[in-house]
């Protein structure tokens, strides 16, 4: 062979030589190590609880009746219906003179013939308790006055709040009042026997406007041992 042609193998063989080692030296690059991931979760909120407004214990439905009584003088009471109002009017027949509602105050009760508006204090409303007492004995029965009839709401009892007159006349449709008090304003505190001798009527609280009625119970004391008490929905 020619000289030329043997350096031409030569060189060849030892390119491809070279080429082998280097492939054969080269390492795959080690796997990357996954970086840990720290999740930060904030603390729990702990709801701070809100105090609920309990409900009078062992209160009657509206309507129900309860007997109380003795010894041929007993009675059924009952509280029968509710309502809450802003403010209520009335009028009186001895203060229908000019001059009789100039001394009240109030210079418009003129033009809104006689009737007057009574207004609870800022932040109240009134609650007007219609309840019935129904002699079911045979002799004259003494009523329940109307300090023995509360209501009681959120651990605190708010007392009948009276009206100023026996002879008020009422707007509205709002009846006639309870107010059997013991010698007071030509009430006798007795109630005859039968249905149409029911002393009848409402009773008004003066009570806060948040009032939730459905917490709220109309608690009337019997006697020195026994109590009743109604829910008032």
């Amino acid at each position: 062979m020619k000289p030329v042609h043997i350096l031409g193998i030569l060189g060849i063989t030892l390119v491809l030589i070279f080429c082998a080692g280097c492939t054969s030296s080269s390492q795959p690059a080690p796997p990357q190590s996954a970086i840990p991931t720290t999740v930060s979760t904030p603390p729990a909120t702990i709801a701070t609880p809100v105090p609920t407004v309990s409900p009078y214990p062992g209160t009657l439905a509206l309507n129900q009746m309860v007997t109380f009584g003795k010894a041929g003088r007993t009675g059924t009471i009952t509280v029968y219906k509710v309502k809450i109002l802003p403010n209520y009017s009335w009028t009186d027949p001895t203060f229908n003179s000019a001059r009789e509602q100039l001394k009240a105050g109030d210079t418009l009760l003129s033009t809104q013939y006689g009737y007057n508006t009574q207004n609870p204090a800022e932040g109240n409303v009134f609650l007007f308790v219609y309840a019935r007492l129904t002699n079911t004995g045979t002799t004259s029965l003494g009523a329940l006055s109307t300090g023995q009839i509360i209501v009681n709401y959120d651990g605190k009892d708010y007392a009948y709040s009276p009206v100023s007159g026996s002879h008020f006349t009422f707007a509205n449709g709002l009846g006639s009042p309870y107010d059997y008090d013991f010698g007071r304003g030509g009430v006798t505190g007795f109630v005859m026997p039968g249905d149409a001798n029911a002393a009848d009527g409402f009773l008004i609280y003066e009570v806060p406007a948040s009032i939730d009625i459905r917490k709220a119970a109309v608690v009337v004391t019997l006697d020195p041992e026994n109590k009743a008490a109604w829910a008032l929905v």
